[in-house]
């Protein structure tokens, strides 16, 4: 199956670069919102304004609050939004989707792709959904101002799964000539237990709070916010990953190996052992300030749906997880939410009461 025509589903700063991207490079994009206002720029100037890797005004060719009216002759449903959306998504899609309109969660993050399904089901959707995901976007991006995205790189060696398991190798041809730079991986286990944000966002971020909230994030979060301090717990959070992954039978690789892998350190950086230097040598970094508060994805997003999930697929493993379960708790006392609870659990993505066993069969052949 060809793609020409992608529904793009959200209008942050991974949707406008998807949807810039996308159309200057000849597909048809239907790019949804759910707020009028987030479209409102690009009805008036007519398109996105991107900078980057592309520059000037990119035409898009329907922009809608309308969800039925963005998928309206789709090829593909293209999910940018943050996980804490996909809930929200999932339940406005339940009564849309075809079998033959694949959905691509970019990004997945960790078990994006099973809490949407999971989401599906629950709403009422009994349509046999072929999902696919990247751990993280596929643009190092940022929105400007209103109607403007820069896109300052492409994530390189971008790990790519399916969930069930058993399209991968379908959905992974269909995807390819959209994004060359993804890499097949062995499910989405592994691209969930991949996911660097979590690992050095969340210990950033609680490192950090007391510079956010004095300064309104006017520091440089990577160059200047991940200190060698910072960088030694988000070497011992990593840890606790790489064993958790270990004990699943999970292929993983530390988070400077994925981190130089994406295209966003130096090979120096990577043989020194040292992610404070990653993080300063990461040239598509570079300019990217940090959050204005503490109430942002970096936080509830990473936290809330990326460490509580690692510490939940500990928990099946039989591997304790002491770093993890501090930030998550810390973070749960700095910002008044109760993540554990509220977070991306096991049960939210349909893994309640699994053995190891019965979880990687899960994950290749669905319910």
């Amino acid at each position: 199956m060809s793609i020409r025509t992608i529904a793009v589903l959200g209008a942050g700063h991974g949707g406008y670069a998807a949807a810039a991207d996308l159309s200057r490079r000849g597909f048809t994009v239907q790019l949804h919102a759910r707020r009028a206002d987030a479209l409102a720029p690009i009805r008036e100037q007519g398109g996105i304004v991107v900078k980057g890797v592309h520059d000037g005004l990119v035409p898009i060719a329907k922009a809608t609050t309308d969800i039925a009216e963005a998928l309206d002759g789709a090829d593909l449903v293209m999910l940018v939004v943050p996980s804490v959306a996909h809930g929200p998504y999932a339940r406005a899609l339940a009564p849309l989707l075809r079998p033959d309109l694949p959905v691509f969660v970019n990004p997945g993050h960790t078990g994006g792709g099973l809490h949407f399904v999971q989401e599906l089901r629950q709403a009422g959707c009994r349509v046999a959904v072929k999902t696919c995901e990247s751990v993280t976007l596929t643009y190092i991006c940022r929105k400007t101002a209103p109607g403007t995205v820069d896109i300052f790189s492409y994530v390189k060696k971008l790990k790519f799964a399916a969930f069930p398991g058993r399209h991968a190798d379908d959905l992974f041809a269909m995807m390819k000539p959209i994004y060359p730079e993804i890499v097949l991986s062995s499910s989405v286990l592994e691209t969930g237990l991949t996911n660097i944000n979590a690992v050095f966002h969340s210990p950033g971020m609680l490192m950090n709070a007391g510079w956010i909230e004095d300064t309104g994030g006017n520091f440089l979060f990577y160059r200047e916010g991940i200190t060698p301090a910072v960088g030694r717990v988000i070497a011992a959070l990593d840890r606790e990953r790489l064993a958790v992954a270990k004990a699943l039978g999970v292929p993983s690789a530390s988070f400077l190996e994925n981190f130089y892998q994406a295209g966003l350190t130096t090979r120096a950086a990577l043989d020194s052992g040292d992610i404070s230097r990653a993080c300063k040598e990461s040239e598509p970094n570079k300019a990217i300030k940090s959050p204005p508060s503490l109430d942002h994805r970096y936080v509830h997003e990473d936290v809330g749906y990326g460490l509580v999930p690692f510490a939940g697929f500990g928990d099946l493993a039989g591997v304790d997880t002491p770093t993890i379960d501090a930030i998550i708790h810390l973070c749960s006392q700095m910002m008044g939410i109760d993540y554990a609870r509220d977070g991306l659990t096991l049960a939210r993505m349909g893994l309640a009461n699994m053995t190891p066993s019965r979880l990687l069969q899960f994950v290749q052949e669905g319910a």
